[in-house]
C-alpha cells in the first residue's frame, strides 16, 4: 500500500479542480485557499473510486531450485526401501554386496597386472610352441606343484611344468623378449642379459634337464629333479627392484 502517493495525487488534483481553468490574459482573480478547503477537496477526490483510493502492490518470493537440499527425492528412495518385504530386501542386499564383491575383485587384477612387478615384454606371446605360459594357465605356487606331481612319479609332466613357469616368468616379469618360435638356446641367450648368475645358472640348469628328459627319453636323478623344484620360487622371483 502506497498511501502517501495517492495522498499527494489527490491534493495536487484538488487544487486543480479549486483553482479552474485561467488563462494569464483574463483569469480574474483568484481568492486564497485556506487549508480546511483544500482538505475537504482532497477528501472528495479520495473518495471518489476514479480518482483517489489506496494503490496495493504485490511481492512475490522466488525460491531457487537448487537452495535448498532435495530431501524428497532422498525420502522417496527410503520409503520405497522401507515398503519392501523382507525378502525383497536381503535379495537388494545380497545383490549390493555382490557387485562390491566384484568391483574388489577386478580392483585386485587390476593392480596385479599393472603392478611395477608386472614388466611384460611388447606383444608378448601366449605359447612357446605347444607350451602354455600365460600366468592365469599356471598355479600360484609352481615349485610345489611340481613337486606334488614328481612325488606321484610324473618325471616329465613336473619338469614340463617347470620349463612353461620358467618360460612365463621370463616373459610376463623379467621382460624377456620371447617370441613364440623361439627355441630353447634362443631363451637362454635372451634371458642372459635381463638375469643374475645365479637365476641363469638356474635357467641353464633347468633346460638342460628338460631336454634330456622330453627329447632324449633319459631319465633324471629324483634328487636332481627335487632340487628344481625347491629352487623354482627363488630363482625366477621378480628382480629385487620391481618386489612390491
Amino acid at each position: 500500500m502506497r498511501w502517501p502517493d495517492a495522498r499527494l495525487r489527490a491534493m495536487v488534483l484538488a487544487l486543480a479542480l479549486l483553482a479552474g481553468p485561467a488563462t494569464a490574459a483574463d483569469a480574474p482573480a483568484t481568492p486564497a485557499l485556506s487549508a480546511s478547503a483544500v482538505m475537504q477537496a482532497a477528501s472528495a477526490v479520495e473518495a471518489d473510486p476514479q480518482l483517489g483510493g489506496f494503490e496495493k502492490g504485490r511481492t512475490l518470493k522466488f525460491k531457487t531450485r537448487g537452495s535448498q537440499p532435495k530431501d524428497d527425492d532422498v525420502n522417496w528412495w527410503i520409503n520405497l526401501f522401507k515398503s519392501l518385504s523382507f525378502g525383497l530386501r536381503l535379495v537388494v542386499w545380497l545383490v549390493v554386496a555382490a557387485l562390491f564383491i566384484l568391483a574388489l575383485l577386478r580392483l585386485r587384477d587390476w593392480l596385479k597386472r599393472s603392478g611395477p612387478a608386472a614388466v611384460q615384454a611388447p606383444d608378448a606371446p601366449t605359447h612357446i610352441g605347444s607350451l602354455d605360459i600365460r600366468p592365469e594357465s599356471l598355479p600360484d605356487d609352481i615349485g610345489r606343484a611340481a613337486r606334488h606331481l614328481l612325488e606321484q612319479g610324473a618325471l616329465r609332466p613336473a619338469l614340463s611344468l617347470l620349463y612353461r613357469g620358467a618360460l612365463s616368468r621370463l616373459v610376463h616379469v623379467h621382460g624377456v623378449p620371447i617370441r613364440a618360435a623361439s627355441t630353447e638356446r634362443d631363451c637362454l641367450q635372451l634371458a642372459a642379459a635381463r638375469l643374475q648368475p645365479a637365476p641363469q645358472a638356474f635357467l641353464a640348469e633347468l633346460v638342460s634337464a628338460w631336454q634330456a628328459v622330453a627329447y632324449a627319453h633319459r631319465e633324471l636323478p629324483h634328487d636332481d629333479a627335487a632340487q628344481l623344484c625347491l629352487r623354482f620360487e627363488a630363482a625366477m622371483a621378480p628382480p629385487a627392484g620391481a618386489r612390491a
